[in-house]
């Protein structure tokens, strides 16, 4: 669990507490953030789980430092019913969490940016069961657009 002063202090070290920094806009004043770790072989590994009567991820904002391969691990200890729709290059994954159940998704994110993942069942998402997987990095060159430099904070 992070306090306020920790989730501001990271928040501004990887770039997210400012518009236009590593995201367009500050990321919603939601949640925890975790950090997705590295392994030897490049691919990234992280565990999202939603905890007993809170009805919200845990991390809610989870951080990649580059884009690639990530195994999910989510956990549902919650005593309700619940599911994960997870984005992923090629295909959105889907992933059904009964109470007290885990599951694992390989995903794919391979460019900079949000990516919102959430529950759709029932009505989770208007609940606040939603979150972000946030990719740090820039767009590389053959991906930008032919305009002038822009200017950057």
């Amino acid at each position: 669990m992070t306090t306020a002063q920790e989730r501001a202090d990271l928040l501004d070290k990887i770039g997210l507490a400012a518009q236009n920094k590593a995201a367009l806009g500050q990321v919603l004043a939601t949640g925890n953030i975790g950090q997705a770790t590295e392994g030897s072989d490049g691919r990234m590994q992280a565990t999202v789980r939603i905890n007993p009567d809170e009805l919200i991820w845990d991390p809610s904002i989870l951080v990649m430092p580059h884009g690639g391969d990530i195994e999910l691990e989510l956990v549902n200890d919650d005593l309700n019913t619940h599911c994960a729709l997870l984005p992923s290059n090629g295909d959105r994954k889907f992933i059904w969490l009964v109470n007290h159940s885990r599951g694992r998704a390989t995903l794919n994110l391979d460019g900079p940016g949000y990516y919102w993942f959430s529950s759709p069942t029932g009505n989770d998402e208007g609940r606040g069961l939603t979150g972000a997987i946030v990719v740090l990095g820039d767009a590389p060159p053959e991906a930008r657009l032919d305009r002038p430099e822009q200017p950057r904070p």
